[in-house]
């Protein structure tokens, strides 16, 4: 079964783009390669919040996180060799497409007093969106959590610059914020 926002870019992101850009190939065409979403943790807080976390982040996308850890001791951030320090979770195919899809059409218009996302790029084609609060996701379930929970969702394109991505975006349905 094909997610609905991949048909709306085979269907009419491709062919827009083809004929704004002069693409000769249907494969220059940038497309979503991935996203990743991760979410940090103070190392220390109790056993209890990489589990609560990881079960949300999994309510949320669909599909299991891995918990990462840290890879060497810092005493000054009181972390130890091993200590969990966040969650993450990368999404790929029709769940990455129906998760893009949940975010654009009810996770962000659910924000108060929205306006837009930033349209800022990170210089690759890539863009970073960070959300303090994943109550905005329906998934979410505001009973069971004692905290609130932020998460950074990397969209990761194939696109050569900022340019190609942003006018990718705007065409899958990202709300930029309008210029002034």
């Amino acid at each position: 079964m094909i997610a609905e926002l991949k048909k709306h870019y085979i269907e009419q992101v491709i062919p827009e783009m083809t004929k704004t850009r002069g693409y000769k190939n249907i494969h220059e065409v940038p497309a979503i390669k991935k996203i990743v979403i991760n979410s940090g943790l103070d190392a220390s807080l109790d056993k209890n919040a990489v589990e609560e976390t990881a079960k949300e982040i999994g309510l949320i996308s669909g599909q299991k996180p891995i918990i990462t850890k840290a890879r060497k001791s810092v005493s000054n951030f009181k972390v130890r060799e091993g200590m969990p320090l966040g969650v993450k979770v990368t999404l790929r195919g029709n769940a990455m497409y129906d998760f893009l899809s949940r975010l654009i059409n009810v996770a962000l218009p659910g924000i108060r007093d929205f306006r837009g996302v930033s349209n800022r790029c990170d210089g690759n084609g890539n863009y970073t969106l960070g959300i303090a609060d994943q109550s905005i996701f329906p998934e979410s379930s505001l009973d069971h959590n004692k905290r609130t929970i932020g998460m950074d969702i990397s969209i990761i394109t194939s696109a050569n610059s900022d340019d190609e991505a942003q006018e990718l975006l705007r065409l899958m349905g990202m709300p930029f914020r309008k210029r002034s």
